[in-house]
């Protein structure tokens, strides 16, 4: 059974926070709004929410999973950055961009797959996600809440939330997001490399 809670897009409540923060702290999976449609949230150390987040959205163990961070400093932490890197990374968050590099020791064994040295990190522009970090006071791993969906029934809100109910433990319902992931960005080998062309804009790279 799947809890489902509504809040304002424009920033939740302090106890609406609170009470998703507890969810995840509990060990519990979440799908919540980001500037770039609806993702799955769960603490890094949660290997068992990460195995329900590959056996959902049928994953092979070649998937990247992201870090949502609130600054380049957590973002530091986390993976190596590089002068050009930091600079691309500064001028395009906040906002619809996740970005590859090379993890550094930080980085929690069940955030990769197959013993890979790589993670995604991004900061997303969205208040509820920004609200939520700064209460978990950690970064959060992620994964764009994309299913497979050969028949194109996944058109709203609504349709997301009955093709999820029971998969994960809450449901944090903003209303409208728009149906598009991240723009994926690898900055491993010193020239930035468009993996993924997604909501955030390319044209300048």
């Amino acid at each position: 059974m799947s809890e489902r809670i509504e809040i304002n897009p424009y920033g939740a409540k302090p106890r609406q926070l609170d009470h998703i923060v507890g969810v995840l702290v509990r060990g519990g999976l979440i799908a919540y709004p980001t500037d770039s449609g609806y993702a799955l949230g769960w603490r890094s150390n949660n290997r068992k929410a990460r195995d329900r987040v590959i056996r959902l959205r049928g994953l092979d163990r070649h998937h990247h999973f992201t870090y949502c961070c609130r600054s380049l400093s957590e973002i530091a932490k986390l993976v190596k950055v590089h002068n050009s890197d930091h600079r691309l990374i500064r001028q395009l968050t906040p906002g619809p961009y996740t970005f590859v590099l090379e993890s550094t020791n930080n980085v929690s064994r069940n955030a990769q797959m197959n013993n890979r040295r790589t993670i995604g990190v991004r900061i997303p522009d969205h208040p509820v996600v920004q609200g939520l970090l700064d209460v978990l006071d950690e970064p959060m791993l992620s994964s764009s809440l994309i299913l497979p969906d050969p028949e194109g029934k996944i058109m709203d809100t609504e349709d997301l939330y009955d093709e999820i109910y029971g998969q994960i433990d809450l449901f944090v319902d903003a209303g409208y997001c728009p149906l598009e992931p991240t723009t994926l960005v690898d900055l491993t080998s010193g020239q930035p490399k468009i993996l993924r062309h997604g909501l955030g804009v390319v044209d300048f790279l």
